[in-house]
């Protein structure tokens, strides 16, 4: 946990403080705060304190708003949710004030309807414990209210880096030698190329941007892949897809925990002295001879 210590560096990158309180230094809370990074640490970029607490029946995640109210992202609680803490069948999100019994808000509900006799379908439904769209609902909400301390572009917005549009598996036909074209492995080795070719730690940190931005970033769209593919190896309903599944939800949690911990490198990298140039050595030259003494050479023509 230490790299989630502030920085002194750019304080638009600095992720929300981590909770205090003496859990956070326990085995089982770490390993329940690395199975919901793909929900903390993207409302931590945005300037959200997050904690993880026993809910009725099952762990949630608790968001602290700027106007003390709260917001409550819980997995299914009554019946529980069967699957493993972070990798529920939806997501429920409430706000509540503490101090305003009346106030009592459903942001978001993605847990499926289908036990629900005559309930109309809704419309997040369809994403189910996917994090972008549960993300991307609390942003638009919280922006509504005001509550949003740091807007999710601020970060993507502070160094932009043009990005190559990545070609598509279609318009990439393989070779004979290679086989089946490896355009995103393709387009990752053209970045490390361009960063091998950096001149300067500016630009460094600039590519290493598109690799750990918590939204949109590489790291980030790495974890919603194995997070999508442990989903497809659900719908096999065997009970080996189910394995599979957990063994990708494993991996992309611990992918983003992996962001989480590098969350201060690319500013480290802008901080560190500017790459200049080794000084070329001067060419080298023969040493002068000394001027022939005028005596020795008076003596040589009387000879």
């Amino acid at each position: 946990m230490a790299a989630d210590e502030p920085d002194a560096a750019d304080a638009r990158t600095t992720l929300a403080p981590l909770p205090d309180h003496r859990n956070v230094g326990e085995r089982w809370w770490q390993e329940l705060w690395r199975r919901h990074t793909h929900i903390t640490t993207p409302l931590r970029a945005r300037g959200l304190p997050c904690d993880i607490e026993f809910g009725l029946s099952a762990y949630i995640v608790r968001v602290s708003l700027p106007d003390d109210s709260y917001l409550t992202i819980s997995p299914p609680q009554e019946p529980p949710s069967e699957r493993r803490p972070g990798d529920p069948e939806g997501w429920i999100v409430t706000r509540e004030d503490p101090y305003v019994v009346t106030q009592y808000e459903v942001l978001y509900d993605s847990v499926p309807c289908d036990d629900e006799p005559g309930a109309s379908p809704r419309p997040e439904a369809r994403h189910g414990g996917s994090a972008a769209p549960l993300i991307a609902a609390i942003d638009h909400r919280l922006g509504q209210l005001g509550l949003l301390p740091a807007p999710a572009t601020t970060h993507a917005s502070a160094h932009p880096t043009p990005v190559q549009p990545t070609p598509s598996v279609q318009d990439t036909p393989g070779t004979p030698e290679r086989g089946a074209a490896y355009v995103y492995g393709d387009a990752m080795r053209a970045l490390t190329d361009r960063l091998n070719a950096a001149e300067s730690h500016a630009e460094a940190a600039a590519l290493l941007h598109q690799i750990l931005e918590p939204t949109n970033g590489l790291l980030a769209q790495l974890g919603e892949f194995f997070e999508a593919t442990g989903e497809k190896a659900k719908e096999a309903e065997e009970d080996d897809g189910f394995d599979l599944s957990y063994d990708l939800a494993d991996a992309a949690a611990e992918i983003r925990q992996l962001g989480e911990d590098l969350h201060v490198a690319e500013d480290r990298m802008r901080a560190l002295t500017p790459l200049t140039p080794a000084p070329r050595a001067a060419p080298a030259q023969a040493p002068s001879l000394p001027p022939a003494s005028p005596t020795a050479s008076t003596s040589r023509r009387t000879r």
